[in-house]
């Protein structure tokens, strides 16, 4: 498929997991795909990997929480090529699992904010000043189901997901009038190594939630972001698409 043909695609996260996944589909159907990453050294491997297989991939070593780092990344990929046609947000962190909020520290809450809403903040800022030139682009945002029921023993990750939530609905009514959308994809827990860190009891809790009975894998999210973010997609916007094994209760 050669959906993406010309389309210039930057995707947080870029270097693993769901982020990773993503990109690569959004390559392998044309896209020149710039991945934004703070791991510089998956960020390489995973770049060079891409090359190999005929990718057109360029990494962009950024702390997504890090205003300045976020805006030179973005002007850099403008200034190489005109335009950002696709951002697809996948970089975030899970924070604590399995602690209660009385053992939840204000420094892993102040983290977790800095990554996963703030950071959602200022990449969709600064995209969306390079999208509004031409007036036309696709901005998806990984939210999460946490964001929509609450996890209990994740704070943190289920009330900035709440966040991105709001974040996804408030501005992309800014821009219904363009040919901009906004929207967001609710994952339930997908197999990918962000969740290396989870407690085996919350992996269990949150398992158990879905009625498939199984974990998503980061390929079903590829293949459901990519039509989010394709121009076949064109009158949907400030939604939260999901996709949790059927989980979500709305």
């Amino acid at each position: 498929m050669d959906r993406f043909n010309h389309k210039i695609a930057v995707i947080t996260g870029g270097a693993t997991g769901i982020g990773m996944a993503v990109a690569h589909r959004l390559g392998k159907e044309g896209a020149v795909v710039a991945l934004f990453d703070r791991d510089a050294s998956a960020l390489k491997s995973t770049v060079e990997a891409f090359q190999q297989e005929g990718i057109h991939a360029e990494g962009y070593l950024t702390d997504i929480s890090d205003e300045t780092q976020v805006s030179a990344s973005l002007l850099a990929v403008e200034k190489k090529w005109q335009q950002i046609d696709i951002l697809v947000h996948a970089a975030g962190i899970v924070g604590p699992t399995a602690t209660s909020i009385t053992a939840y520290t204000t420094a892993d809450f102040d983290q977790i904010y800095d990554v996963n809403l703030k950071g959602t903040f200022l990449i969709t800022k600064y995209t969306l000043q390079i999208m509004e030139k031409r007036q036309q682009g696709r901005i998806l945002l990984i939210a999460s189901i946490a964001g929509k029921e609450g996890n209990p023993g994740m704070v943190g990750y289920s009330t900035t997901k709440a966040g991105v939530i709001g974040l996804v609905k408030g501005v992309a009514k800014e821009y219904a009038t363009t040919q901009i959308t906004v929207n967001g994809l609710a994952p339930a827990v997908i197999r990918t190594p962000m969740n290396d860190g989870t407690s085996a009891e919350q992996l269990a809790y949150m398992t158990a939630k879905i009625p498939m009975e199984r974990l998503g894998t980061v390929a079903e999210v590829a293949a459901m972001s990519c039509f989010i973010v394709s121009d076949e997609n064109s009158f949907s916007t400030g939604f939260i698409y999901d996709i949790s094994g059927g989980r979500a209760t709305y």
